[in-house]
C-alpha cells in the first residue's frame, strides 16, 4: 500500500489546502482515502485480467501486462470525444480509441459502447454522423 502513496509525499503533488474546520479536513482525507481505493481496484482488475487472458497494453517500456493504473490513466488521455453540431443536428465522434482501450474497459466490466461512434436521432431514425 505505502507504494500507492508515494505522489502523496511529494509537496508538488498536490497544492496547498487550507481548511478552516476539522470536518473538512475529515472529509478531504476520507476523498484521499476512498481515490486510492479507487485507483487500487482499477489497477487490480487490469492486471488480473491481462494475466488471465494473457493480454498486453502499452507501457511506459512497451507492452506490459503489469500496468499500473496512473499507466491505464495515461492511455486514456489520447482518446478524445467530439461534440459537432451541423445544422441542428447533433453527432458525436470519437477519436484515439484502440483496441488496449476496448481490453481495459472489459476488465473493468464496463460496457465499451460509450467509446463507439454514437448514433443521432433525426425524426425516429438512428443516423451516424461522422
Amino acid at each position: 500500500m505505502e507504494p500507492g502513496f508515494r505522489w502523496l509525499k511529494n509537496p508538488a503533488a498536490i497544492r496547498p489546502v487550507w481548511l478552516e474546520k476539522s470536518e473538512r479536513m475529515a472529509a478531504l482525507a476520507m476523498l484521499t482515502v476512498i481515490s486510492f481505493l479507487v485507483y487500487t481496484v482499477i489497477q487490480r482488475h487490469v492486471r488480473l485480467y491481462l494475466r488471465m487472458y494473457d493480454q498486453k497494453v502499452p507501457g511506459n517500456k512497451g507492452d506490459t501486462a503489469m500496468t499500473t493504473a496512473a499507466g491505464v490513466f495515461a492511455l486514456f488521455s489520447l482518446v478524445a470525444l467530439v461534440h459537432i453540431q451541423v445544422r441542428g443536428q447533433k453527432g458525436y465522434d470519437m477519436y484515439g480509441v484502440q483496441p488496449h482501450h476496448w481490453l481495459i474497459c472489459e476488465a473493468q466490466g464496463l460496457n465499451h459502447s460509450g467509446y463507439e461512434a454514437p448514433t443521432a436521432h433525426k425524426n425516429g431514425k438512428r443516423t451516424h454522423i461522422p
